[in-house]
């Protein structure tokens, strides 16, 4: 339990909107309110203004007219840090002991900036791989390009984007990543202290007790958006090597929606579209999969794949996503190392029913472990650490000597060395 009570200003760049980001800003934010602790949450809605729920105060900031569309219902505003003010008012009234910022958005550039200016400790959670998502969709986009001339600026790109994005991460005393090589990554370039910060999963909502289905058909799901960083088009490469393989009685249940339905729905012969789902609908489609494949290369954690675990359906997943960091290889899903190698294994499980039973076994239990009160109290030993580290800093800091945001982002050299 958390054991010392923290004042926390939250800094959420996607809490109304749909992905994992807003489901897990949403999740800590009920974690706060049902042990009554002191929470703010700011984040960016239709309308600006403000309300309390119990511990917990909402502080909604609405986008204007010239945001930019990043992703699905997400935007950046370059014009929101008008809010400053209105949130410093909050933040006074308020007093919190730690911000917490979510990514490197409108939302979180307000709590970074007031962090900084009002002296207050800050907590940065990673949350998404942004650069490797520019580098899939822009790929995409620069195929005009010759294959060596576009792999290069790609490269370049991809690699810069990150540089920055560490850069951005120095600013906190403590972060939260969601996998290993994350972690390792930003405390090389950063020297701050980080903490693994993985997903829970609720298991009330998503269990095999949801299934709707038995015809004897085996599904193979997927559900996200449909998108190019999400390497959906994978599917199409997976059905048609079961096709050749000769095997027949299975189908395709693919939950989402974005700009590469049209290619899936055009090359695939057996998938089912239901678009986007929530609630009952969305635990009963991940119910009805036996086996779900996640071929993202980019997904910093991967959500998704956890809840299909839930629902009783081991994940086929890259090697390269944050997914393969939970899924424990031929016990409950396997993680693949090319595209042959998600048909190898989606014909092993077609093939070998007792086998996949003994899978989807290892996967509701695997998801069981997983509680969203164990994620928080991690996160909340984040807040703690960082705290203190600039209650150090603080009182070894020159009497009267002013943080300077070109330095460090806010810190002195000798600021450095004590961390």
């Amino acid at each position: 339990m958390v054991d010392n009570v923290l004042r926390v200003a939250y800094f959420a760049d996607s809490f109304l909107e749909v992905d994992g980001v807003a489901m897990t800003s949403n999740k800590l934010v009920r974690f706060a309110k049902e042990r009554e602790l002191p929470f703010l949450c700011v984040h960016a809605g239709r309308a600006t203004g403000a309300r309390d729920e119990n511990s917990v105060r909402f502080l909604s900031l609405n986008r204007s007219p010239f945001s930019i569309p990043m992703d699905h219902s997400l935007r950046y505003d370059p014009l929101f840090q008008r809010h400053v003010s209105r949130v410093r008012k909050e933040m006074e009234a308020f007093r919190p002991d730690v911000i917490h910022i979510t990514g490197l958005n409108d939302v979180s550039i307000i709590g970074a900036y007031l962090a900084w200016s009002m002296d207050i400790s800050l907590v940065a959670s990673w949350h998404t791989n942004l650069h490797e998502y520019a580098a899939r969709r822009l790929s995409r986009r620069l195929k005009f390009l010759p294959g060596s001339a576009r792999a290069s600026l790609i490269g370049f790109i991809e690699k810069s984007i990150l540089k920055g994005a560490v850069l951005y991460y120095q600013m906190p005393q403590c972060i939260l990543a969601p996998n290993q090589d994350i972690l390792d990554t930003l405390v090389n370039g950063t020297g701050r202290s980080a903490k693994l910060m993985v997903r829970g999963v609720d298991t009330t909502v998503f269990s095999p007790s949801k299934r709707t289905v038995n015809d004897g058909i085996l599904r193979f799901g997927f559900v996200g958006r449909l998108r190019v960083e999400k390497n959906v088009r994978l599917l199409v490469d997976l059905e048609k090597g079961l096709l050749a393989a000769g095997r027949n009685n299975f189908k395709f249940l693919i939950v989402g929606e974005g700009d590469e339905r049209d290619y899936l729905e055009k090359n695939m012969s057996t998938a089912e579209f239901t678009g986007y789902l929530e609630g009952e609908d969305l635990s009963e489609a991940y119910a009805n999969m036996d086996v779900f494949v996640f071929p993202s290369e980019t997904d910093a954690y991967g959500n998704v794949p956890q809840e299909a675990m839930a629902s009783g359906s081991p994940a086929i997943v890259s090697n390269l996503g944050g997914p393969r960091f939970f899924v424990q290889n031929g016990e409950n899903g396997f993680v693949a190392n090319s595209k042959d190698e998600f048909v190898r294994f989606a014909l092993e499980l077609i093939d070998d029913p007792a086998k996949l039973q003994k899978m989807k076994k290892s996967s509701i239990a695997f998801a069981a472990s997983r509680s969203w009160d164990s994620v928080f109290e991690t996160v909340y030993d984040a807040y703690r650490t960082a705290k203190l580290r600039l209650d150090e800093i603080k009182a070894n800091r020159p009497q009267g000597k002013r943080r300077s945001i070109f330095t460090r982002f806010g810190y002195v050299a000798q600021d450095r060395n004590q961390e």
